[in-house]
């Protein structure tokens, strides 16, 4: 008889699978790489307790390669807007890709407290669009409110290296204590302090810590999903259905952003995302 369980972490060959509040330390069956398939992180899977080893995994509603995870629910975007600065184009980036996957983009910023007024100011206008476009947007100090909109989720977090990622992870459950780490003034960004991807359990939502990066391809997309994941394109009848908002007539993307309805640093990610 088969046992159920969900894979907290892997280090190196081992799983770690969670079953019935119990942590057992498995290996996967040859099996599974005869077909290029590898248990990650967020799979529910049945397990042999007898001998240790994952027998099979439960069909993925999503997967991530870059954050290596499966079945995510919402997508934590850590955004530093200060030291290191804030990356437009790895936000974007970032929502586009979970928005393919079906995973609900937060964008968590901080290190406000390092910001002038008028950056303050730029940076409130920037908030309200995304706001505006329908995407949640809280600070690290709004962790209960925040806390209140993970309930019953499995979550990711992801973002620039030395934003706080594990800072925020940390400040959700005072008895978790990730390791956290400078800025490198030599490079100008963070320092990685995840190693590895590990799902952790905070009282009525589990949250995943992954390793920071600062580089993501989005070339395994096609240009429709990628144009699909500019919410604020959706719903827009250009006058030729196949336009890619580009150069053509009667773009009515194009129109809005010439009108500033949509941010011209979207308007020029998406073109950037595209040419990938």
């Amino acid at each position: 008889m088969l046992d159920n369980g969900l894979i907290i972490k892997i280090i190196s060959d081992t799983f770690f699978v969670n079953v019935n509040g119990i942590i057992v330390e498995c290996k996967a069956r040859g099996k599974f790489r005869n077909v290029n398939l590898k248990p990650v992180v967020g799979d529910y899977v049945k397990i042999n307790l007898a001998e240790k080893v994952i027998e099979s995994i439960e069909q993925r509603k999503n997967f991530l390669e870059r954050p290596l995870v499966s079945n995510i629910d919402i997508a934590l975007i850590v955004t530093s807007v200060k030291e290191p600065l804030i990356n437009l184009t790895l936000l974007d980036k970032l929502i586009s890709i979970v928005t393919i996957n079906k995973i609900e983009p937060i964008i968590v910023l901080t290190k406000l407290d390092l910001i002038n007024k008028r950056e303050l100011k730029d940076l409130k206008v920037l908030i309200k669009y995304y706001q505006k476009i329908g995407l949640k947007v809280f600070t690290n100090k709004q962790i209960t409110k925040l806390k209140r909109a993970l309930i019953g989720k499995v979550v990711t977090v992801c973002g620039q290296t030395g934003a706080g990622k594990s800072t925020l992870i940390n400040k959700f459950d005072k008895h978790l204590h990730l390791a956290t780490d400078e800025i490198s003034t030599s490079l100008g960004r963070g320092k990685h302090t995840t190693r590895i991807v590990e799902l952790f359990k905070i009282k009525n939502f589990y949250i995943v810590d992954t390793p920071g990066f600062s580089a993501i391809m989005i070339n395994n997309y096609s240009k429709e999903e990628i144009s699909n994941s500019f919410i604020e394109f959706r719903n827009l009848e250009c006058k030729f259905k196949n336009c890619s908002h580009e150069k053509e007539m009667g773009c009515q993307v194009l129109e809005r952003v010439n009108s500033g309805e949509i941010l011209k640093s979207r308007y020029d990610n998406y073109l950037k995302f595209i040419k990938e």
